[in-house]
């Protein structure tokens, strides 16, 4: 029985996830048998900025899922992520070689899509096939077999600095292991976290990393808008850090169990003592107090947390901070991506992923923001050991397998460039076809 091993690492500013993944003739779900998160080193806003701190910690996470898999990997699909990742739209026209399109007709079409002018420094990562028109008979998915002498395909382009993928590809290759394909995070979240009614309808994605926030946008079933921007929730720790007058890690703390303080959830301290009588023990305020100081119902605990440069922080304060940080995010995210003539408002609403997703309010503040619901979007669609990999934050490397079923891996056909795969495109477009079929 034929098993097939796919590794993803998910290249991030503040962890590096390696994940190994076998699938035999007799599973339908690819089932994770090795996992690694790691901090991570050398990586800044999504970009490497230090080549032999980012290898050090890519290997350390390897080598831990190999030793977890019982296993040595060779190929693997790496994320990639940036702030000057763009994407742009792009159609291709042919004539028809015979009177019945073929997949050679597709792939003809496709290539000429992607011949555009483009900096030097720019590389196309992603051609996507959004849909196809056959002699003006548009909102075609499936043109195989149709009848026709022209050919037209409209496609989603997403580019990246040849430095970003070049840096990355170099990263893992010093560690003997060969990239496949380097897959835009959002894209890998998309095919994670979204419905096909979703996509269909219309919505948008945003991952919410630590570093950076990508999106993507989504009509009638295919993707229409790519791009990134500077922000993540690295940003929110260091806003809670200055405003709470705390250190980094302390803030950090404070940000992930932000929702159990507030809820006054916590009742185990650092050494695992009952800490509940310190959490709703009443604040002593004396008489002389000024009435405008805050309430005591205000404070809240955070010394439960092992926190010593505080003890006590306002309930109100804390929600201002991040919900002050986490609007600027959506707003520059609507702003940037309104200057591309699309809205990130979209029909079914806005679905948040990536570790800090799990922000307290952000989906409130970004209804708020964008006017549509929000929703925080889980991973799907492995299975084994996938509790430890089950949370918004690991969307993009479950993102990575999926992209790697859909691209039906085989290592000794696989591109040596990095980047876009333009020597085993045709592949690709037979791999996206048979994905349209029921």
């Amino acid at each position: 029985m034929a098993r097939k091993i796919i590794t993803a690492i998910d290249v991030g500013s503040n962890k590096i996830t390696t994940v190994i993944t076998a699938l035999d003739d007799a599973q339908q779900l690819p089932a994770v048998i090795g996992v690694c998160s790691q901090p991570s080193r050398g990586i800044k806003k999504g970009v490497v900025v230090n080549i032999e701190e980012a290898t050090n910690a890519i290997s350390e996470s390897v080598s831990a899922a190999e030793r977890m898999a019982g296993i040595t990997v060779s190929d693997v699909f790496v994320s990639i992520n940036g702030e000057q990742v763009t994407s742009l739209n792009n159609k291709g026209v042919v004539a028809v070689s015979d009177s019945e399109i073929t997949v050679e007709d597709t792939y003809r079409a496709i290539e000429n899509a992607r011949t555009l002018s483009l900096p030097d420094t720019l590389n196309p990562i992603h051609i996507i096939p959004r849909e196809f028109v056959v002699d003006n008979q548009g909102g075609i998915k499936y043109p195989i077999g149709m009848t026709g002498s022209r050919l037209e395909v409209e496609t989603h382009i997403i580019t990246a600095p040849n430095s970003y993928w070049r840096n990355i590809k170099k990263c893992v290759e010093q560690l003997a292991l060969h990239v496949y394909d380097v897959v835009f995070v959002s894209w890998a979240s998309s095919l994670a976290v979204l419905t096909d009614t979703e996509k269909e309808l219309g919505v948008s994605l945003i991952d919410i990393g630590a570093g950076t926030s990508s999106i993507s946008i989504f009509e009638e079933g295919a993707i229409a808008y790519s791009g990134c921007i500077p922000l993540g929730g690295g940003n929110i720790t260091s806003d809670l850090a200055i405003g709470l007058q705390v250190s980094l890690e302390e803030a950090e703390k404070i940000k992930i169990n932000m929702s159990k303080l507030l809820s006054n959830n916590i009742t185990k301290g650092p050494n695992g003592e009952d800490r509940t009588p310190a959490l709703l023990r009443k604040v002593e305020v004396k008489e002389e107090k000024k009435k405008d100081e805050i309430k005591k119902d205000d404070l809240i605990d955070v010394s439960v947390l092992g926190i010593k440069s505080q003890k006590e922080i306002s309930k109100s304060f804390l929600r201002q901070i991040v919900h002050a940080r986490l609007e600027e995010m959506f707003e520059l995210i609507k702003d940037t991506v309104k200057k591309s003539g699309y809205n990130v408002a979209m029909p079914a609403g806005v679905v948040l992923t990536g570790g800090s997703a799990l922000v307290e309010d952000a989906t409130k503040v970004g209804q708020s923001v964008f006017g549509v619901p929000c929703r925080i979007g889980y991973p799907s669609g492995l299975s084994g050991m996938v509790e430890e990999i089950s949370d918004p934050s690991y969307s993009a490397v479950q993102g990575l397998i999926k992209h790697a079923l859909d691209d039906d891996v085989d290592a000794g056909s696989s591109s040596s460039e990095g980047g876009f795969s333009f020597g085993n495109i045709f592949k690709k477009v037979v791999s996206w076809f048979k994905s349209l079929l029921p």
